[in-house]
């Protein structure tokens, strides 16, 4: 099998992320519940990958990194925290639909936005258009770090200098490049939110997200419920990391996406992007030689995401790839701005996505597959 998924989900995990987990169902409790040493273990394996994923992100305090399902789940607080009072927000036009979505369903309460058009793999364009969309009804910016179809990596460092200019807040969707693409709240001073899933480029178990709260003031739950301080209150606790994280926390989850998270530090966010965008370059190399093939390739302005049109529906294409062994997603990716934008609607694309365990001969074979499926 070649795996050539991981923009859905990183099947290839590095074998300590296993582990941890099963230690984790072995010896952990509940965390912040009891005194005893099961309970204490839990704490222990939450508050150190919390400490991790702060000094990955740049956060002196530990306790603004929260614990989320998923990146659906965090970019939902983050949107809701940022527009519970309604107001205007402007958006890249390559967002998947946990953006799009909660926008939608918050048009009752006042809320609108602009979705904006820009050229792939232009930066410039992006910056300059965005910039462009900005009204005084404007409260926030929603930035897509890398798309999850096409790949391609916007200009966060202008978008916060504009950000910047207008006093406004950014959200950033970083469910493409969390562990590839750098991220420092040091770095983006009007970031006020960074989302992501653990279960992809941090190579921690599905049912791990985390929300990196960049500010303290901005908070608005979604959920109330148990968190194990304050107990004799009936209202919500209002600091970090109790506001946002309601229940029982999924604590082999967390074991596991603390292993991921040392496995980033260990390797190192640039070599993986550096790996990945070879291997994606190894593939463009290979398919563009084929003139029934559209292949969206960026250079240096593309993660490990790679985007192809069949002259076949891609959804056939996908199927007739995965009955050879090569795992691909075909469609719309749940992102049908991003197709709409590129036009690419209505059958979308066919994606190969990369993580740091694929290998140059895998994506040879995989062109040479692809290839070979045209001629029959």
């Amino acid at each position: 099998m070649i795996y050539l998924d991981s923009g859905a989900t990183t099947l290839q995990k590095p074998k300590q992320v296993f582990r941890a987990v099963q230690k984790a169902m072995e010896s952990c409790a509940n965390p912040g519940r009891s005194g005893h040493k099961p309970a204490r273990e839990a704490e222990r394996v939450v508050y150190s990958c919390r400490e991790e994923a702060a000094e990955l992100f740049g956060l002196d305090r530990p306790e603004r990194v929260v614990f989320t399902q998923n990146a659906t789940h965090s970019l939902n607080l983050a949107i809701k925290s940022l527009l519970h009072e309604g107001g205007h927000a402007v958006i890249t036009g390559y967002e998947h639909n946990s953006v799009v979505r909660p926008l939608e369903a918050m048009k009752g309460q006042g809320v609108t936005y602009t979705a904006v058009s820009s050229c792939l793999f232009d930066p410039e364009d992006m910056a300059r258009q965005m910039e462009r969309a900005i009204t005084e009804e404007t409260r926030c910016m929603i930035v897509c770090h890398a798309s999850n179809v096409f790949g391609s990596i916007a200009p966060l460092d202008e978008l916060d200098r504009i950000c910047l200019r207008h006093g406004l807040p950014m959200i950033v969707d970083a469910s493409q490049s969390a562990g590839t693409l750098p991220l420092s709240v040091k770095k983006y001073p009007s970031a006020a939110f960074f989302c992501m899933p653990g279960h992809k480029g941090l190579y921690g178990p599905q049912g791990t997200g985390l929300l990196i709260c960049c500010k303290d003031n901005l908070l608005y739950t979604i959920m109330e419920g148990g968190t194990g301080s304050r107990s004799l209150e009936v209202t919500q606790p209002d600091f970090l990391p109790d506001a946002l994280e309601s229940g029982t926390l999924n604590v082999p989850g967390i074991a596991g996406l603390w292993e991921g998270l040392k496995f980033i530090k260990q390797q190192g966010e640039k070599e993986i992007l550096r790996r990945e965008q070879e291997l994606i370059g190894t593939l463009v190399q290979q398919l563009k030689s084929h003139p029934s093939l559209r292949v969206f390739a960026g250079g240096e302005n593309q993660g490990g995401v790679l985007s192809v049109v069949f002259p076949i529906p891609s959804e056939e294409a996908a199927e007739k790839l995965a009955g050879q062994g090569i795992c691909v997603r075909a469609g719309l990716h749940c992102a049908p701005l991003a197709h709409r934008t590129a036009g690419t609607l209505p059958d979308g694309t066919v994606r190969l996505s990369v993580s740091a365990f694929n290998t140059k001969r895998e994506m040879l074979r995989a062109a040479d597959a692809m290839a070979k499926m045209l001629t029959n």
